[in-house]
């Protein structure tokens, strides 16, 4: 039987086993841990023992912290997960294990009777709570009874209440009663007659006769119902009479052998002996771990009552063995009673969180406290690691060791556990093989090259062995290795001219300090068998010997091991594998210690032989020595090690180590010598033992097999002797005492205080411990002595040995007289009596004598003074009375006391007083909303200190007899009046007070308080939920008087609950009527998430306080993760076991209420029509009814309240076979007169495969055995011969699988004939044919004469063809089976005699067609798209793949399931577009794929900040608020910051790229000067440009005074500009508003001229002065007015590049622009190509004018073709421009192209009266374009330019037409640039694909437009003036007729902004100084050739001519806004 500690530990390692699965954790970071993340701690931890009963039931609650916070599990102690039972437990949704009340019948030992435990585990690791024994009690009916009791007169009786043992642990006695009417009860008498014992007995004491005529009932109670009941029976005494003396005798049946009692709790000992004469009993105790014993000391706590010791409060320190000892004049008799007390068990890890670097040590030590502890155990992640020491050492952390550890202490009625967690520091990762070489079988001669990689951190290192032995480079076998850019190593392995020999099992290692991964694998190389040479093998006795042949050579047939020519195993320990792997289990020498011979042959019969001798080495084994006799100081030791056994020689050594004891020892050296007395044994002896040979002395035995040791521990004793032994003391009285008392000796002395009862020594008492009595290290210390101190104490040093040590000594107090108060104050009023007393302590006589100020006082002098005294037991108390006080008796009087031992005064200052008088100069020094600071004049006090001062207040409306009320010191003259309420009047005045009374008020003063944020919370406060994602808050307002202030609106804050994260706060604006309900919802919620919600009020002052949390949960959703390790087991042909595990419970989204099986056969499974649905709510289920051996494959899915979750991956199990069904059909044709064939068609259920067919035959009606003929499987007819002519004959068939035969087809009846009618044998059919494979349909025929076999296809005649034949056995063949070949096939067949025909139905199973893709919703970064199959598709669809690319990216994929009728592609760009299609497939292939869907995700560019927000000015400074801009839902990635002065043109680049979140401040400006401010910002969706006109301010702090916009409005955001021409002497603010309209309208006419001019001149050159206008910065942005770029890589390409700090190369008239002339082409369809096209037919076509409409021309959304006129621009080309030719080798390979760059123009002219050459329609000046974005590029090959960042640009080719019929704006972005972006980007041409989602127009409505097009030029314009990274198109038209191919695919989007450096001097100067762009059509820069109809923005040329005149050219742009803080940007040719 093993003990109860050890069958705990069993159940508990296999509860630790069974929950692995639980113990799992979900994830591991790689990082580091983060701080805020822990492992599960028990917060609530259950109790060791729950006793409830069935009427009342339990709750036991569990609770756990951590992060995330875990799960808790209820277990039992076998493992296994405890579930609900219905009625009898249930956890509930807390965690709490519920145990309801219940019916006695239904009572469960496995639920009412069970240990459990709580586990609660995260993703760090598992925890496990102590046992928990829960025990429900059943209310049964006892009895309880009281039997006689025999004694002997004189002695000591116990009558015991007996209680029936199945209700013992529950019931108590409570009370003893007689039929006397007497009532005992326990308490704490110990002098009666009558005791009630601790443990319920009643003990009576000098038992007399008159005690035997009562009768005795206990009364019980049961703890858990509260019952009560008397005894069932009484119980008597029967008293004996002694004759003569009787020896004590004991009852052995009553003898408590063994006590277990509770700390605290009280206890009775009993010595239950019966003698004559009354024997006397003594209580002994033995000293632990002695057989030596003191008499047990009796005092308060302990005490003896006759022979019974009755112990209170027991302590632990009470454990032992005690000793009774009876005796009287006759003889003697002992009674041993082992007691223990048990402590509450509780345990303590320390440290309890360690975060421990891999290798180095971790140390966690379990502090447990506790009695008795039996056992220690450690768990790690609930997992048993054998560990049972206090102290749990990791020497070197492992990356498995991270985790949760547990100490576990135990005892046999409860336990306890502490948990920590360690955490890994630093990064590391074990090796891992990432590639190996794989078995190889190859001949001989070839090299072979064997390679390892593998990887890890830190690097591992590679080595390599072949059959266990290192491989070095020597001869043929070369070992290399190199680590990769990537950090793996690759190792290799080379042999050269590989041998037979070389063959073997080879094997790489990757060993690094993290740990080791190894791979192995065979070469195997054709030849003979060959052993290589195996060394000697030596091995420990008792270990396992395992050793593997190293065998080569190819083909090998078998491997053998022998000994002594035996081949092995000859006995049971010895295995021998096929491989050669020998196994020889505890080697013993004798036995095993041999030569064994590995034999390997070869199937021709060739051998090989190796032989392996092994030597079997024994380990020296010690003989247990110890020392268990009592060892005194100067005993002499011999200590003997002694070797059983063991391999020679023997080395035999000692060692001691000292045990930490008294540290006056240390300097003793301990005495000790070692004998060798034989070979095999030693003596160490110790010739006289001290102190300090105290410790542990170990033997250690070592030989070449290794080394064991054995220890025993020796203890020295010393009896207690004197350090200081305490005298006589006297003490004064007051003065803190200590009498010092101190002995030594080996165990330490005990040292205890004990004081004498009454006068003299003699009896002696624990002292009590007080506040001012304590004993410290033997030293009494007794505080602030007093008379009550003195005495007689006993000091006492006791250890166990001798009889100890104590002293005897006298301390004395002596008292002079004492007043306990030397000085008081005393009042009285005037006119009254007064009395004065002063009381003395002291050693008495004591004499008293009273002074007034320092005259002694008598009362004879005046008679109202009187003096008595009155005698104390402590002193004299003298009393001084006043009749009636004057003011002269405040004065000071004198007591003086005087004894034999001295004298003491004390002083009473009697004081005289009356009323103060009222305060005044009462005014206020501060006020706030609730609070007023009052300050006032100190009155006069009346000779009474002010006690305090009342300030009252009130409202002004309000009376004075309702105030209120502060109470001030009165020490103080300020005090602050708070509990105010905001914006209140009060009146306040003030009362002071001292003892006598109180004074009038003051006069009054009133206040206004100030207003205050609000102080109530908001009120109903209800919180619901909407859907899965959305919560509706509604509240109301808080309560009127707590509004402090109106109220503007509410804050709403959300969060996780259970979360330590911020709550994220929404505004609501205040609803002005009368209590109106506010509410808010809040979206995009998680689902089934509790979320805690708070609102504040707030108005202009602040917000107010939270409102309490409001929790709720979101709707339920669908789980997101399937059912885990789903499995499935077949239990017979019809049944299958489906089982698994819950999802996890983080991704349930709700409460799962059922499971949902789904399943078919298989081959149906994509039949939706076909599959089976099965609910359950357990864990597994059995499915029934299923079809016998059928493949079926299974889903399991969880249902919550939201529907059904997410399947689970498709499982199959196969059922079992059975015996066939019948044959469907049987046919039996006449083939002649002796002959009948027989055909069949196979059983509809094969249930299994079929193995073979019987046919049976007979005469019809005959009796007897069929004929059976066994016909193969694949036959399906059978010719039955030698048959009787006209006569009937009966057949029929069964099918046989290998289970057996199965039911018979029908019967059917022919008859041989010699007419043979034409029939078919065939059956008809249905026959599945797959898609472009072949199919053949049967037609077999009888018949005589032969017949005619004829086929109809779906009713028509056939006709053979290519494709389609008959066969010779009739059948049809069809090659290459189509879609339209499915259908009805007949064939006939007819002879002279009959015809007959059959009817075939062909199935055509094919890929699907295409699917149908529809758009179902976007965001910012996902698409979710509708998927649909095609209506015609036969074969059941298995899924679809989705298809998906931005526009300017790679195609990507993703698989749909083919239930999932929505799919959702994420981690898109923002505010990008996308082409989408799909293709389904089945079990055939992919099929066709769908129309292409194109559309875009949701997001804008950055929205424009308000000036005042945004910008903060100083006078040397700016300082940027970024954070006042919005991301327009794609989030900000950088700004690029450029100033200027106001008079200059060239911007100055301060930064290009400044966060979003931070503040900038633009540095060394110069005061009271105009500055310009440019910033753009950049987000996903695209730039932003905003410019800022401000003033630095004057050295002094002042503003400069606004410039005047023209109107006198002083508007700083419309600026009129110098041109840099004009002379800088003309005052811009004094010229400005004379000459503003007539610069309009002369630039208006002289644009018109130029353009005209321009139609009919081939070569004009215009002024520097021309150029100039074509840029112009003096138009006010819109709100609208913003750049605009869709994704981060065309960000990079098209998005504004900041100039650098560098000016170009002056190009006259160009404005640092140059631009390609372009050669006229006669009218038609322009190109919107921009680079040469190799594939056409003209290798050198030029390129295209850019379109110039003719005048009223209508660009809609079908204007496409249009026709222009450009002439005389035939033969120029541009200054600063790049070309690109083509050669012809080019045209195959355009990288090879070469560029050549022009140079300027000598004349110092542009080609024309606009900026260099940028064409526009005449007349229509409100769109020329002014400047190119970038230079361009240096001379290099700019199809393959590898950029600063490793780029690679391409070109784009037009990509398909935009058809978007809402005609976004914002759609035509894509039409306007054509670039080449050196950080990685690609030219883009003419329009990108179309897009058709009308859904995403309107929000946009005119940011592309309004800023592109219209009458605006583009802010890119100002771009020109730095070496930018990319190009503008030089044609962005669409040109549907543009014959040009399809695009090449873009190349990848860079997507690393990081990368975006825009800043790069270097990169900028590579950047040749120009580039050629420009753009066309009305649309200027940038704008949209389409556009709708319906935009504001459309101007005809006259009608924008007209508009420039009116200062009017738009109905938004043009508008002055002020305080928009903008200016304009784009710019407008004038």
């Amino acid at each position: 039987m093993l003990p109860l500690p050890r069958l705990h530990a069993i159940k508990w390692l296999t509860l630790l086993a069974a929950m692995a699965a639980f113990c799992t954790p979900l994830a591991y970071a790689a990082s580091q841990p983060d701080a805020d993340q822990k492992g599960p701690v028990f917060l609530n931890e259950p109790i060791n023992r729950i006793d409830f009963s069935n009427s009342t039931g339990a709750e036991i609650e569990c609770k756990a912290s951590g992060n995330p916070m875990p799960e808790i599990i209820w277990i039992r102690s076998d493992g296994t997960a405890v579930g609900d039972v219905p009625g009898l437990r249930q956890i509930s949704s807390d965690g709490k294990l519920v145990f309801p009340p219940f019916r006695a019948e239904d009572y469960r030992q496995e639920v009412h009777a069970q240990v459990y435990a709580c586990l609660a585990r995260n993703q760090f690791g598992t925890i496990i709570s102590r046992d928990v024994h829960v025990r429900a009690v059943v209310a049964q009916y006892y009895d309880t009874d009281v039997n006689k009791a025999y004694v002997i007169r004189g002695n000591a009786a116990v009558l015991k209440c007996e209680i029936p043992s199945f209700v013992a642990d529950f019931v108590s006695v409570v009370s003893w009663h007689t039929d006397q009417n007497e009532d005992f009860l326990p308490g704490t008498e110990y002098d009666g007659k009558y005791l009630v014992l601790p443990s319920g007995e009643l003990h009576i004491r000098e038992v007399g006769p008159e005690d035997g005529y009562k009768s005795y009932q206990c009364r019980t109670k049961h703890r858990l119902t509260g019952e009560t009941r008397l005894s069932a029976t009484k119980g008597r005494l029967v008293i004996t009479e002694p004759v003569g003396s009787v020896a004590p005798h004991v009852n052995k049946k009553d003898g408590y052998n063994h006590d277990s009692i509770e700390e605290n709790r009280s206890l009775a000992i009993m010595c239950p002996a019966q003698a004559y004469p009354v024997p006397i009993y003594r209580w002994y105790k033995f000293i632990e771990g002695t057989t030596r014993k003191q008499a047990v000391i009796l005092n308060e706590r302990v005490k003896q009552v006759s022979g019974t010791l009755i112990i209170k409060d027991a302590v632990v320190e009470d454990s032992g063995k005690y000793l009774c000892v009876v005796n009287n004049s006759v003889g003697g008799e002992s009674v041993e009673t082992v007691l223990t007390v048990t402590a509450p068990l509780s345990a303590k890890i320390d440290p309890p969180t360690q975060t421990v670097d891999f290798g180095r040590p971790a140390v966690f030590t379990c502090q447990y406290s506790g009695n008795p502890i039996k056992t220690i155990s450690w768990i790690k992640d609930g997992k048993s690691i054998g560990h049972s020491d206090q102290v749990l050492r990791i020497e070197s952390v492992k990356k498995e060791d991270k985790g949760m550890y547990q100490c576990f202490v135990r005892n046999d009625q409860e336990s306890a556990e502490a948990s920590a967690e360690l955490k890994l520091g630093g990064r590391f990762d074990p090796p891992v093989i990432r590639q190996a070489f794989q078995e190889e079988t190859m001949e001989p001669g070839p090299s072979v090259f064997l390679k390892c990689v593998a990887g890890g951190n830190p690097t591992p290192e590679i080595s390599w062995e072949l059959d266990g032995k290192k491989i070095a480079n020597i001869d043929r076998y070369q070992v290399g290795q190199y680590v990769t850019v990537n950090g793996d190593v690759v190792s290799y392995l080379n042999i050269t001219s590989v041998h037979a020999n070389d063959g073997g099992l080879y094997k790489c290692i990757a060993k690094s300090k993290v740990g080791v991964a190894e791979h192995s694998a065979k070469l195997n190389v054709y030849g003979l068998p060959y052993i290589r040479q195996m060394e000697k093998k030596a091995i420990v006795a008792g270990e396992t010997l395992i050793v593997t042949c190293p065998v080569a050579g190819y083909p090998i047939d078998s491997i053998v091991w022998e000994r002594d020519n035996r081949a092995l195993p000859i006995n049971r320990k010895q295995k021998v594998f096929p491989n050669g792997t020998l196994i020889i289990e505890n080697v013993e020498r004798n036995s095993d210690q041999a030569t064994y011979t590995c034999v390997a042959k070869n199937v021709e019969g060739y051998s090989a032989r190796g032989s392996l001798e092994v030597q079997v080495m024994v380990l020296p084994q010690i003989t247990p020595f110890s020392y268990d006799d009592i060892i005194n100081t100067g005993d002499a030791i011999d200590l003997l090690c002694q070797i059983q056994k063991g391999d020679r020689p023997i080395k035999i050594n000692w060692s001691f180590e000292r045990a930490a004891g008294d540290a006056r020892y240390d300097s003793l050296q301990p005495i000790m010598r070692t004998n060798r007395i034989s070979i095999k044994s030693s003596v160490l002896s110790i010739p006289r033992a001290t102190p300090a040979h105290t410790g542990t002395y170990t033997c250690m035995a070592s030989n070449a097999a290794g080394s064991t040791i054995y220890s025993t521990n020796i203890t020295v004793n010393v009896p207690p002797r004197w350090i200081l032994e305490p005298t006589d003391k006297a003490f004064a009285q007051g003065s803190d005492a200590k009498v010092e008392c101190k002995a030594d000796g080996f165990p330490k002395p005990q040292v205890t205080w004990k004081k004498a009862v009454g006068d003299s020594p003699g009896e002696y008492k624990d002292l009590k411990k007080n506040d001012n009595i304590r004993v410290e290290e033997g030293t009494l210390h007794i505080d602030n002595i007093q008379k009550t101190n003195e005495g007689y104490y006993l000091c006492e040093a006791i250890n166990g040995i001798g009889s100890g040590l104590s002293a005897v000594i006298m301390i004395s107090v002596q008292a002079p007289p004492e007043f306990t108060e030397k000085l008081r104050n005393q009042t009285a009023r005037r006119g009254e009596p007064a009395v004065l007393q002063c009381e003395a302590k002291g050693e008495k006589p004591i004499g008293i004598l009273w002074n007034m100020n320092n005259v002694r006082l008598d009362p004879k002098n005046d008679n109202r003074y009187t003096i008595r005294e009155e005698i104390l037991s402590t002193g004299v108390m003298s009393s001084l009375s006043i009749k009636r006080t004057e003011r002269s008796d405040s004065a000071l009087f004198t007591c003086l006391a005087t004894n034999a031992f001295g004298s003491d005064d004390a002083s009473i200052n009697m004081i005289i007083q009356e009323v103060p008088e009222m305060p005044y100069a009462l005014k206020v020094l501060d006020k706030s909303g609730r609070s007023v600071q009052l300050s006032w004049a100190q009155p006069y006090d009346g000779n009474s200190p002010l006690i305090r001062y009342i300030i009252e207040f009130k409202r002004s409306r309000a009376s004075w007899d309702e105030v209120d009320r502060v109470m001030v010191p009165g020490h103080t003259t300020e005090a602050q009046v708070q509990k105010l309420s905001p914006a209140t009047t009060y009146n306040i005045r003030i009362v002071a007070e001292n003892a006598i009374g109180t004074s009038q008020s003051s006069e009054a003063v009133t206040i206004i308080t100030a207003e205050e944020a609000p102080s109530g919370k908001p009120q109903n406060i209800k919180v619901e939920p909407v859907n899965q994602t959305t919560l509706r808050v509604t509240w109301k307002p808080p309560a009127r008087s707590e509004w402090n202030g109106e109220i503007l609106g509410y804050y709403v804050g959300y969060k996780l609950s259970n979360t330590n994260s911020s709550y994220v706060f929404e505004t609501v604006n205040f609803l002005t009527e009368e209590g109106k309900e506010h509410s808010l919802e809040l979206n995009n919620l998680r689902v089934y998430t509790q979320y805690s919600v708070v609102i504040q009020a707030f108005n202009k002052i602040g917000a107010g306080p939270l409102s309490d949390e409001e929790k709720q949960f979101t709707a339920e959703g669908t789980p997101s993760q399937p059912p885990s390790d789903t499995a499935c087991t077949t239990l017979t042909s019809q049944t299958i076991r489906v089982s698994w595990v819950s999802p996890p419970l983080e991704s349930a989204n709700g409460v799962i209420k059922t499971y949902k099986v789904v399943y078919a056969p298989s081959d149906e499974w994509y039949d939706d029509t076909k599959r089976h649905y099965k609910k359950t709510a357990s864990s597994d289920t059995v499915l029934h009814g299923l079809k016998k051996f059928t493949n079926y494959t299974m889903q399991v899915l969880a249902t919550t309240a939201g529907g059904d979750g997410v399947r689970s991956a498709p499982i199959h199990c196969q059922t079992e076979p059975d015996v066939p069904e019948a044959p469907t059909d049987v046919k039996a044709l006449v083939k002649g007169q002796a002959a009948i064939l027989v055909s069949w068609r196979p059983p509809a259920q094969p249930n299994g495969i079929i193995q073979q067919y019987t046919v049976y035959s007979k005469v019809e009606g005959a009796e007897g055995e069929p004929k059976s003929q066994k016909i193969p499987h694949y036959q399906m007819s059978y010719e039955a011969t030698e048959l009787e002519k006209n006569k009937p004959y009966e057949f029929w068939v069964t099918a046989s699988t290998n289970i057996g035969e199965g039911q018979p087809s029908k019967s059917i009846v022919a008859m041989p004939s010699d007419q043979v009618p034409a029939k078919i044998a065939s059956f008809d059919d249905t026959f599945t044919a797959t898609f472009k494979e072949d199919a053949k349909m049967p037609c077999l025929a009888v018949g005589a004469p032969q017949p005619e076999i004829t086929w109809k296809i779906k009713g028509v005649e056939f006709t053979g063809n290519d494709r389609m034949r008959v066969l010779p056995d009739g059948s049809l063949l069809i090659k290459s089976v189509n879609r339209q070949d499915a259908g009805e096939y007949s064939c006939h067949a007819e002879n002279s005699i009959a015809k007959d025909s059959i009817t075939h139905k062909l199935i055509v199973l094919a890929p699907p067609q295409s699917p149908q893709v529809s758009l179902s919703a976007t965001t910012t970064d996902s698409l979710t798209v509708k998927l649909k199959p095609h209506e015609g598709d036969t074969a059941p669809l298995h899924g679809y793949t989705l298809h998906y690319k931005p526009e300017f990216g790679e195609w990507e994929t993703a698989e749909v399931s083919v239930d999932a009728q929505k799919y959702t592609i994420e981690n898109l760009l923002c505010g990008s577009r996308y082409q989408v299609y799909a293709t389904g497939f089945n079990n055939i292939g992919a099929g066709e794929a769908s129309d292409i869907l194109n559309t875009r995700t949701k997001g804008y560019k950055p929205k424009l900040p308000e000036k005042q927000r945004f910008i903060e000015v100083s006078s040397n400074s700016v300082s940027l608020h970024f954070k006042a801009w919005k991301d327009g839902g794609c989030p900000m990635s950088h700004f690029v910051v450029e100033n200027k002065k106001r008079d200059q043109t060239e911007w100055n680049q301060i930064s290009n790229n400044v966060k979003p979140d931070n503040n900038y401040v633009v540095l060394d400006l110069e005061p009271a000067t105009w500055y310009n401010l440019r910033i753009t910002a950049h987000n996903s969706a695209g730039f932003t440009v905003a410019e800022y006109d401000f003033a630095t301010l004057t050295v002094t702090g002042g503003t400069v005074a606004p410039l005047d916009d023209g109107h006198g409005t002083g508007n700083l955001n419309t600026r009129i500009r110098l041109p840099a021409w004009m002379p800088e002497w003309l005052d811009l603010n004094f010229m400005v508003p004379l000459i503003a309209t007539v610069i309009v309208v002369a630039v208006g006419i002289l644009v018109v001229c130029v353009a005209l001019s321009r139609r009919r001149a081939d070569d004009l050159r215009g002024g520097q002065k021309d150029v100039y206008y074509d840029v112009v910065y003096n138009q006010t942005m819109g709100p609208g007015a913003t750049l605009d770029k869709r994704r981060p890589d065309l960000r990079d390409e098209l998005g504004y590049i900041a100039p650098p700090n560098r000016k170009l190369p002056p190009v006259p008239g160009s404005n640092y622009n140059t631009c390609d002339r372009i050669k006229r082409v006669a009218r038609g369809i322009r190109s919107n190509h921009s680079t040469w096209d190799p594939r056409r037919t003209n290798l050198y076509e030029e390129l295209k004018t850019p379109p110039v409409p003719l005048h009223g021309n209508h660009y809609g959304p079908e204007d496409v073709q249009c026709h222009y006129r450009h002439p005389g621009m035939e033969d120029e080309i541009c200054p600063y421009a790049t070309f690109h030719l083509l050669g012809f080798r080019e045209e195959m390979d355009p990288t090879k192209a070469m560029n050549f760059q022009t140079f300027p123009h000598q004349n110092g002219h542009a080609p024309g009266p606009g900026h260099a050459g940028t064409m526009g329609p005449p007349g229509h000046p409100g769109h020329v374009h002014s400047r190119s974005g970038s230079q361009s590029m240096p001379r290099a090959n700019r199809y393959a330019r590898k950029n600063s960042q490793g780029g690679q640009s391409s070109i784009y080719t037009p990509a398909p037409e935009y058809d978007d019929p809402a005609n976004c704006a914002e759609e035509d972005q894509y039409r306007r640039y054509t670039r080449v972006n050196s950080q990685g980007g690609s030219l883009y041409s003419g329009p990108g694909p179309e897009y058709d989602d009308p859904a995403n127009c309107a929000p946009e409505e005119d940011q592309y437009g309004s800023q592109y097009g219209g009458p605006y030029g583009t802010p890119y314009d100002h771009y020109g003036s730095r070496g930018s990274m990319g190009r503008r198109s030089v044609g962005s038209a669409r040109n549907p007729g543009n014959g040009s191919p399809e695009p090449p695919p873009p190349p990848p989007r860079n997507h690393d902004m990081s990368n975006s450096s825009f800043n790069d001097s270097k990169e900028s100067n590579e950047i040749s100084e120009a580039e050629c762009d420009r753009d066309h059509g009305p649309r200027g820069n940038y704008g949209a050739v389409k556009r709708s109809p319906l935009q504001k923005d459309q101007r005809t040329t006259e009608e924008m001519r007209k508009l420039i005149e009116r200062n009017e050219a738009g109905p938004k742009q043009l508008q002055q806004q002020s305080g928009a803080g903008f200016t304009a940007y784009d710019t407008m040719a004038v």
